[in-house]
């Protein structure tokens, strides 16, 4: 692996959040334009994939600047697909697309229906920008990209060598919005419904033992929603953050089990007890915006997310950095499990 032996080098755990991930490519653009800090492995589900391959096809070429010139065409085409292509390929539906959250329409509608030929805009986006051949070959760095497989719910994860256009397309398939993808006889639906996005992986098989947790989804939204909308909102934020909670459970659980004679000596609860975390959260941004905003990728929105990434990006560089390659900067079990 090329970047070992550099002094700051950390996994990146990217989670995903539909057009909320725009923080995400913010918070990469910066940390990409920091020499001292390398990247070790990509962890990706959804928007977390597609931000982590478009990181990756510029390190396959050698170059962060064209890892942060690909997330940026990336996210351009984004905006411009604007809502959903399945919805204006209706013309009944395309004329309320921005007049009504777009859960609520496809609730009523099945993609199956709209959109019989599984036309989905991503495939042609990916394809115009990722060199997925180039990444499976000489990307310096490994991937975990997650999908859902729709038969039995459980997360499969894909490594580096298997990556391809269909598995960062199952990573992001909501199944509300498009067809089921389907790899080697298996259908998959969105990484974030298992593994959003996976932790053990890297923390258990990669060679470098800091992770830093890009989080799109808010964790504390109090009060108790009571119309549609906020139960909606509530429903997909606890449902998109389980996969991240359950992850951290074991992790915090190795890492306070006491080590004595009697105790296990397993190299994988070992790596878990011993590696560092730190986190860099869009909850602050987020919060105030309704889940149905993850589906339209309004050019204000991407534009104040992409700042916001970056000024958190720097803010946690200033205080934190320091802090790689010798202790965590985010307590998990405070953090994600305290009441």
């Amino acid at each position: 692996m090329l970047f070992l032996n550099r002094h700051k080098c950390i996994n990146l755990a990217l989670q995903g959040g539909g057009a909320h991930g725009a923080f995400t490519w913010g918070v990469l653009d910066y940390l990409l334009s920091d020499d001292e800090l390398e990247i070790g492995w990509l962890s990706g589900a959804s928007a977390g994939a597609i931000n982590a391959v478009a990181v990756a096809h510029g390190l396959a070429h050698g170059s962060r600047g064209l890892a942060q010139e690909t997330l940026r065409s990336v996210w351009e085409a984004v905006e411009k697909l604007g809502v959903p292509d399945l919805i204006r390929l209706n013309p009944f539906l395309s004329s309320f697309a921005k007049a009504a959250p777009m859960p609520n329409m496809t609730t009523f509608f099945s993609p199956y229906d709209l959109n019989p030929m599984g036309f989905d805009p991503l495939r042609n986006l990916l394809n115009q920008f990722i060199d997925f051949e180039l990444i499976r070959e000489r990307c310096p760095v490994d991937l975990v990209i997650s999908a859902t497989d729709v038969a039995t719910g459980r997360a499969r994860l894909f490594r580096r060598a298997e990556l391809s256009l269909e598995v960062v397309l199952a990573s992001a398939c909501l199944p509300n919005l498009h067809h089921a993808v389907e790899i080697d006889g298996h259908a998959y639906w969105d990484g974030g419904f298992s593994a959003n996005p996976d932790l053990l992986t890297m923390t258990t098989e990669g060679p470098v033992q800091d992770t830093l947790i890009v989080q799109l989804n808010p964790f504390n939204k109090p009060g108790v929603p009571k119309v549609p909308k906020e139960i909606e909102d509530r429903v997909n934020t606890i449902t998109f953050n389980q996969p991240l909670i359950r992850d951290v459970e074991m992790i915090v659980l190795a890492q306070e089990m006491q080590v004595g004679w009697f105790a296990p000596h397993d190299g994988r609860l070992a790596r878990m007890k011993a590696h560092r975390f730190h986190l860099i959260e869009a909850g602050l941004h987020t919060a105030s915006l309704h889940s149905a905003t993850k589906a339209v990728p309004e050019t204000g929105m991407l534009a104040y997310l992409h700042s916001a990434g970056r000024q958190e990006a720097a803010k946690w560089i200033e205080e934190n950095k320091g802090a790689v390659g010798l202790r965590s900067t985010v307590d998990l079990r405070a953090r994600y499990l305290s009441e």
